[in-house]
């Protein structure tokens, strides 16, 4: 199984992708929702893919099945990312029937690879249950963190 970099040829693809992941992850969009997110993600990913963004996809007869996109920032230096370069995981996501073939292993494993060739300190995820058996055998371990993820919302 080959995974590969998404370019902006797969921008129409990758947007129908990161909806698939949404609704899955998150329950069904509304239509407002869905449209907005349509509307405005492919000029986001225009910027930002092969910048800040990269996507990593398996093809079945030419169709994106599997996508993983890391987002890399550069933060102040410190001693848990020492030249600042870090990376969050984003979008894990694999058509229901290309399931449990191997093909998120694929797009980690490239990943991963690209992370090591830009020199990343550190490469963050939020694992679900299903996929820390995934995350693990790509050499993901547990951040042992003593803080707690929280989240402010401008509401």
């Amino acid at each position: 199984m080959n995974a590969e970099t998404a370019g902006y040829s797969d921008i129409s693809a990758l947007t129908e992708m990161r909806l698939a992941y949404l609704s899955e992850d998150s329950g069904p969009l509304s239509r407002q929702e869905a449209d907005c997110i349509r509307k405005a993600l492919p000029g986001y990913f225009a910027v930002h893919l092969g910048r800040d963004l990269f996507a990593y996809v398996v093809r079945e007869d030419g169709e994106i099945v599997s996508s993983a996109f890391l987002l890399v920032v550069e933060k102040p230096m410190s001693p848990a990312f020492p030249n600042g370069r870090t990376g969050t995981v984003l979008n894990v996501y694999t058509r229901p029937e290309h399931r449990r073939k191997g093909c998120a292993g694929a797009v980690m494993r490239k990943l991963t690879a690209d992370a090591r060739e830009m020199d990343l300190s550190v490469v963050e995820l939020k694992a679900t249950q299903d996929g820390i058996p995934l995350y693990r055998s790509v050499g993901f371990t547990d951040s042992g963190s003593r803080y707690f993820p929280m989240k402010w919302e401008n509401r």
